[in-house]
């Protein structure tokens, strides 16, 4: 007897079905489970309302369905991987004692009589687990970021992929990485979901050939502003537009849909990020930019004690919230690098969505806490 689902209700459905040339007559209706009417979405409601019955949306949108089926297979290809390439899966502490870094954009909570953070990156715990003799490491869990951004882009919840590699030489040594995964991971969703992203989303996925371009920031200035890009003021970083116009340019000139931007100037980036020997204005580091999209931060980190202390009094910042961390530094580190990738902004990419709300099972921003 054939069951069929109507309004969330499983049926057995009393009527004649063809099946293979026969005729099967069921003899009964069970009713398991009664749906309410009418549903609270339908195909003209919009996005905001749609994650208020997120489940709904999900269960009603085989698109929505096919869009985990792609995040598993993306983690599991991540993993893959990693695991191929020597690394230790680790779990860090979301609960921190001390805020990270300059303590912005963290969330406090009381713990105990204290206060306590919400981890905004596992950065300082993959640099631990290096000191600790573990070469390779890497994590796929949440970060949080108490940032009040209203974009497409930004969630104050978020799974990440983060990376270590210890004996690293250069941070080319990290983007190597990084692109070599990214282009296995790419071959494994098109092998599994191809044609199903195709008809469902619209979207060829293609497997990127490395290695990436790359672009220093200070020629990707130059390029933007022959183009006609001017932001507001002289900024050292790229905007959204500029990503855009940059991996737009990329593409014209490559044929190639991402591209590192390297080398950026040290007055935007973290302490902890090498300063280049020759340039010490510049720091050792990338942003990875998707069809437009940064996707990807990474660096070569500092591991000298000495110049940690340097680097972190020349950004105005104290020693004590950063004992710990820095006391890693203190008996020896091994070179290394690292990166930090957000999936929620891959599945952006991969599926053509417009926003990161709908690369989310249930989304986290500044005026969303439910369902």
């Amino acid at each position: 007897m054939p069951e069929r689902h109507f309004g969330g209700a499983r049926k057995r459905v009393a009527t004649t079905a063809p099946v293979r040339g026969l005729e099967l007559v069921p003899e009964r209706v069970e009713l398991l489970n009664r749906a309410g009417t009418p549903l609270p979405v339908d195909e003209h409601t919009g996005l905001e309302h749609r994650l208020d019955w997120r489940f709904l949306d999900i269960r009603r949108r085989p698109a929505a369905q096919l869009l985990f089926a792609v995040q598993t297979t993306v983690e599991q290809a991540l993993r893959e991987f990693a695991y191929a390439e020597g690394c230790t899966e680790m779990h860090t502490p979301k609960l921190m004692g001390t805020a990270s870094e300059s303590g912005a954009e963290v969330f406090e909570l009381g713990y105990f009589g204290r206060s306590a953070y919400l981890a905004q990156s596992p950065q300082f715990y993959k640099q631990m687990a290096i000191a600790a003799g573990i070469d390779r490491v890497f994590e796929i869990g949440p970060v949080f970021r108490a940032e009040p951004s209203f974009t497409s882009r930004h969630a104050t919840e978020f799974t990440g992929v983060d990376v270590e590699l210890a004996w690293t030489e250069d941070v080319e040594d990290v983007m190597a990485f990084e692109e070599r995964m990214l282009a296995h991971t790419l071959a494994r969703v098109a092998e599994r979901h191809g044609a199903a992203i195709q008809e469902r989303f619209g979207v060829e996925v293609t497997v990127p050939a490395v290695p990436f371009p790359r672009v220093t920031m200070a020629r990707a200035q130059e390029i933007l502003r022959a183009g006609g890009w001017d932001p507001e003021g002289a900024k050292a970083d790229l905007d959204p537009e500029g990503e855009r116009a940059l991996a737009a340019h990329v593409r014209r000139e490559t044929g190639h849909e991402f591209v590192f931007v390297t080398h950026y100037p040290a007055g935007i980036r973290p302490f902890y990020h090498m300063r280049a020997a020759a340039e010490p204005g510049l720091t050792l580091s990338f942003d990875l930019l998707w069809k437009g999209l940064e996707i990807t931060t990474g660096a070569q980190r500092e591991h000298r004690y000495d110049v940690l202390l340097d680097q972190a009094a020349e950004k105005g910042m104290g020693t004590d919230s950063l004992r710990d961390y820095l006391n890693c530094f203190r008996y020896g580190c091994p070179p290394h690098g690292g990166l930090g990738m957000g999936l929620g902004r891959v599945l952006m990419v991969l599926l053509g969505l417009d926003s990161i709300r709908e690369a989310t099972f249930l989304f986290r921003g500044p005026n969303r806490l439910t369902p």
